[in-house]
């Protein structure tokens, strides 16, 4: 049942749901005024109530509690349980990569090691070639020397059998002129 306000024709008021509130209101009033209106113990500040009765009104106050405040109770723990859900799968994620995370870092530790042995064995088989060219050069060196000695031993026994070959020829012919 909606009505319209005397002072504004265009605003409605749903009057089913202010009767609610004031159905609700009502009861707490009238549990209010039986909690002042109750006798106090003596030598006490406690107050003595009709159980009964406040029964019978916090029975009529929860029938009349409207069905969105159920349901809006139902949403937050429905909310509640979705944010729960959630937060759980968000520390997956995040345990997930951290696992990845320490993965990545362990293979490029192992990575920066192979790198730094392959560069050791780089450097110890470039001094090993380097040894070995050189000693080789030596050994070459040696060997053209002693290739060199018997060569000026050849060339100079070959002069001295050319010189002897010379010395040892008659003498040409006088040829009368």
């Amino acid at each position: 049942m909606t009505q319209e306000t005397e002072h504004d024709p265009e605003v409605v008021v749903d009057v089913s749901e202010r009767h609610e509130t004031i159905d609700i209101l009502d009861i707490v009033d009238e549990m209010v005024a039986h909690l002042e209106a109750a006798k106090t113990m003596p030598l006490s500040s406690n107050a003595l109530v009709d159980r009964e009765l406040f029964f019978g009104l916090l029975a009529q106050l929860k029938e009349a509690l409207p069905d969105e405040l159920r349901a809006a109770r139902w949403m937050v723990r429905e909310r509640e349980a979705f944010i729960a859900r959630t937060n759980e799968k968000a520390r997956e994620i995040v345990d997930k990569a951290k696992a990845e995370a320490e993965q990545l870092v362990s293979e490029s530790s192992i990575v920066s090691e192979s790198v730094e042995e392959a560069n050791i064995l780089v450097r110890r088989a470039e001094g090993d070639a380097r040894r070995l060219r050189l000693e080789t050069e030596d050994g070459i060196d040696d060997k053209l020397g002693r290739v060199e000695g018997l060569l000026i031993d050849m060339v100079s026994h070959i002069k001295a059998a050319r010189e002897e070959l010379h010395k040892s020829r008659p003498k040409p012919p006088d040829v009368p002129v």
